[in-house]
């Protein structure tokens, strides 16, 4: 499954509501997959919502150094596929990190996002934490 932004700070924060939710569907994934983008906007939100700092970056630091976390680098070919993806859906209301995330899941044929971001499911892949 992809870790998006919205499901990893509900595995991060015991004070969201799906919390216990994403702590065991993180657990039971046989692939987890995120990027770059969505570390740097976990620490935005994470900010945002006043978490601590030093547990979000020590959070962010584990997910890029993980053996269960496949970590990809945002490439520039990846960025300008999500950039062309956005163009082609100028209709929705996707994030340039969304667009990665939906290109990345595509190459690499994963359907499932640990997400409450309901654009997951526009774009065909399944929310596993509906609002």
């Amino acid at each position: 499954m992809l870790l998006d932004t919205s499901g990893l700070i509900c595995f991060l924060d015991q004070q969201e509501r799906r919390h216990t939710d994403a702590v065991t569907l993180f657990a039971a994934a046989t692939t987890r997959l995120t990027h770059n983008y969505v570390v740097a906007e976990v620490v935005a939100l994470a900010q945002a919502r006043n978490l601590p700092r030093t547990v979000v970056l020590a959070f962010c630091h584990d997910l890029a150094t993980s053996a269960e976390v496949r970590f990809e680098w945002v490439s520039a070919e990846v960025h300008d596929a999500a950039l062309a993806l956005l163009v082609d859906r100028a209709d929705k209301s996707w994030s340039l990190c969304d667009a990665v995330s939906f290109v990345l899941m595509n190459a690499f044929d994963l359907h499932e996002a640990l997400t409450t971001d309901h654009h997951f499911q526009q774009a065909g892949f399944i929310q596993l934490l509906p609002s």
